[in-house]
This record gives C-alpha cells, sequence and structure tokens, in this order.
C-alpha cells in the first residue's frame, strides 16, 4: 500500500476518500482538513483570542497541538468533573501536554470550584450524567471565555461526534436542536462564538494523529457514559460506514449543504425572550439559568 500523495510507503488508510498516506502526508492531509473547515465557515483569523476546550482525550489535545501547527495561538481550559481516577488521569495528561509545548491551561474544578461532581449531579437532578456534564462544561466554556475576553471557544467535536448527534436529532426531528447544529455558531449577546474546526476529521484519524505526533492522551472512556444513547448512534453509523465507506461524511455534509440553511433560516425559537440570570448572569428564558438551578440541587445541603 503507497501513499496516494507522494508514493511512500502508506501507514494509515482513509477509506472514505479511497485513500492511504505516508506518516508526513497523513499529517499533512489532517492539517489540510482543519484549514479547509476553518476557512470555509470562517470560524477565526490570526487576531482572534482562542480557548480550546480540553479533556485529556484525543480530540482535544490535536485540536490544540493542530491549532498550534496552522499558526494559531490558542489557549486551554480543562474542566475537572470530579470522576475519580478517571478526571485525575485527564488532567494529569492535560497539564502535562499544556507544559510540554509551552500553552497556557487555565484549570476548574466542578468539586472545588462549584461544590458539585457531575455524578452527584446526575442523581439530585435525575438527569443523564452526560446531560449533568454537558450542562456545566457549555455554561463554564462559554463563561470563561467571555470573562477572559475570548473571541471564540473551540471544542474537539469530530465528525463521528457530529454524525452522531445529527442522527440523533433526525430520528426525533428536533428542529430547534438540527437549527443550531453547525461548525461554527456566531457570537450572542452572552454567549461567545462556538467553533468545531475537527468536523471532517473522524475519531480513527484523530487517534492516528495522536500516535503520530507522539500525543499522550486519555485512552479510557469516560466510565459515566455508559448507556449514552450517542454511542449507540455511533455503533450503527460504523456498521453502515463499514458497508459504505464516506456514509458519515456525506450524511453530515449533505446536512450542512442542502438542509441546515433552510432550518437556520426558520422561526424555531420565536417568543423566546432571554434575560441575565439574577445568580450569574448569563442569558436565559426562565427566572434562574438551567446551570445555576443544577447547581443548587447538586450541592449537598449541610446541618446546621
Amino acid at each position: 500500500m503507497k501513499c496516494r500523495r507522494c508514493k511512500a510507503p502508506a501507514v494509515i488508510d482513509v477509506r472514505r476518500h479511497n485513500a492511504a498516506f505516508c506518516s508526513d502526508c497523513f499529517l499533512h492531509h489532517c492539517r489540510e482538513q482543519v484549514r479547509r473547515a476553518i476557512h470555509e465557515f470562517s470560524m477565526f483569523g490570526p487576531e482572534d483570542r482562542i480557548l480550546v476546550a480540553v479533556s485529556g482525550g484525543k480530540d482535544s489535545l490535536a485540536l490544540w497541538h493542530l491549532l498550534g501547527a496552522l499558526g494559531y495561538s490558542a489557549d486551554g481550559l480543562y474542566i475537572g468533573l470530579g470522576i475519580g481516577g478517571y478526571s485525575e488521569e485527564s488532567e494529569v495528561r492535560t497539564r502535562a501536554f499544556a507544559t510540554e509545548h509551552g500553552l497556557a491551561l487555565q484549570v476548574i474544578s466542578l468539586p472545588e470550584d462549584h461544590g458539585y461532581d457531575v455524578e452527584t449531579a446526575a442523581q439530585r437532578t435525575r438527569r443523564s450524567p452526560c446531560g449533568a456534564c454537558g450542562l456545566s462544561k457549555r455554561h463554564l466554556f462559554n463563561r470563561a471565555a467571555l470573562d477572559g475576553g475570548y473571541d471564540v471557544v473551540a471544542t474537539g467535536h469530530n465528525l463521528d461526534d457530529e454524525a452522531a448527534v445529527l442522527l440523533g436529532n433526525v430520528l426525533h426531528w428536533d428542529l430547534d436542536y438540527l437549527a443550531r447544529q453547525h461548525p461554527a455558531l456566531p457570537a450572542a449577546p452572552g454567549f461567545a462564538r462556538k467553533v468545531k474546526p475537527l468536523y471532517r476529521l473522524g475519531e480513527r484519524e484523530m487517534a492516528a494523529y495522536c500516535v503520530l505526533e507522539r500525543i499522550d492522551y486519555q485512552i479510557e472512556e469516560c466510565p459515566m457514559a455508559a448507556g449514552n444513547r450517542h454511542i449507540g448512534y455511533k455503533e450503527t453509523l460504523n456498521d453502515l460506514e463499514a458497508r459504505s465507506p464516506g456514509s458519515k461524511a456525506a450524511f453530515l455534509f449533505g446536512f450542512l449543504e442542502k438542509a441546515h440553511p433552510r432550518l437556520a433560516s426558520g422561526e424555531t425559537d420565536d417568543g423566546v425572550v432571554l434575560h441575565p440570570c439574577p445568580s450569574c448572569g448569563a442569558p436565559t428564558p426562565g427566572e434562574v439559568c438551567a446551570f445555576c438551578r443544577l447547581r443548587a440541587r447538586a450541592i449537598p445541603v449541610t446541618a446546621s
């Protein structure tokens, strides 16, 4: 098997592109896919301050590394979720990466800084662990970006992640979520711009990138994710991809090109009025924002 680009011995094949690459050309391929994503949706420019949401896993650390390889300056933010040894190891990997590459890293701990962990929040609010985690991270990443004067938050959502989310949203015909599912969400009052520069690269490509660039990442999957429905959607799409390479990309890219523009122009949130949360200032349609409600219910009440 030879590299499609330079004809040297290949180290990886990317079936959806019907191509194989040597190490150097594969790394070039990854950089070009991210460069294309950034330019296609005008995610950010060289002058923008970028905050990367890092978890210690392959996708977020690879994204942070790729942005540096493309000449962008980006800081990182890690949120400790209080999930025992899993969170401890994730933080160690993240700190080590930042130190090795001379990058600025901010660390927030849910237990230490906000008084609860993901498991406690899930139990006390009757949410799924992934729901409590996602709500917490979205709020805290957005707040850190606004407070820190960053122009954009970049997350490591890859092609597999986005295709699985899209499948779930289509199965439930959730038009509000479909209208908001996009690689680049613009800034709005109280909300920082959010982008997903890895949406053109799959999980297997990101794992290979980390191996070739010697990025030491957290391999273990989150123990709280068992039963997450998106894992099932990923498995379904993986079966389809094995039979018909390129199906995930065709599904996601076709949606972004043909369906999203029509959905985004609709009136899916008609009548929703946002105002500052009296507790934290985040925009919310309710009396108190979802994060502050979750936090209030998750923090154990101490006896006086």
